[in-house]
């Protein structure tokens, strides 16, 4: 009988030492996957720092161009717009609130053919869209370039 009691209680103990080695396995596999979500998270966190600042580059680059007149108020606007709807993280902006006069011009030429597409349109059709195009840009000129005005002050 004392025998099989000590058997018994030498299974019971390598048992529980083998479950205390699985648990402490557990315990570091655990430990080992949040480091590595932790250095996932930064290194995403730093990919879309990358990736907002060559945007926020091209964004200043076009807002000068506008602001110098180099091109067409409303093309700046359908490229800004574009640009900065894809923003990240805590650079994402607002951009009908923060820039409404450029906004407003982006639906007024948002849907307008471009490229070869607008020269297959008839004439009398692209020289109704291109009034309307300018007289919008005319009526918004002024604000929108107090606007690249701001955008250009957040360049660092």
């Amino acid at each position: 009988m004392t025998l099989w009691l000590g058997l018994g209680g030498s299974i019971i103990v390598a048992l529980a030492i083998y479950a205390g080695y699985l648990l402490f396995k557990v315990y570091q596999q655990h430990q080992h996957h949040k480091a590595f979500l932790k250095r996932a998270a930064l290194q995403q966190a730093e990919q879309i720092k990358t990736r907002n600042t060559n945007i926020m580059d091209s964004v200043f680059i076009i807002a000068d161009a506008g602001k110098q007149e180099q091109c067409d108020m409303s093309e700046v606007t359908i490229r800004l717009y574009k640009l900065m709807e894809v923003l990240q993280a805590e650079q994402h902006i607002d951009f009908a609130s923060k820039f409404p006069a450029m906004f407003e011009l982006y639906h007024v030429v948002k849907d307008m053919p471009r490229g070869d597409a607008r020269n297959m349109i008839q004439k009398k059709e692209r020289m109704k869209l291109d009034l309307e195009r300018m007289k919008a840009e005319a009526r918004l000129q002024d604000t929108i370039k107090l606007e690249l005005d701001d955008i250009l002050s957040m360049k660092p």
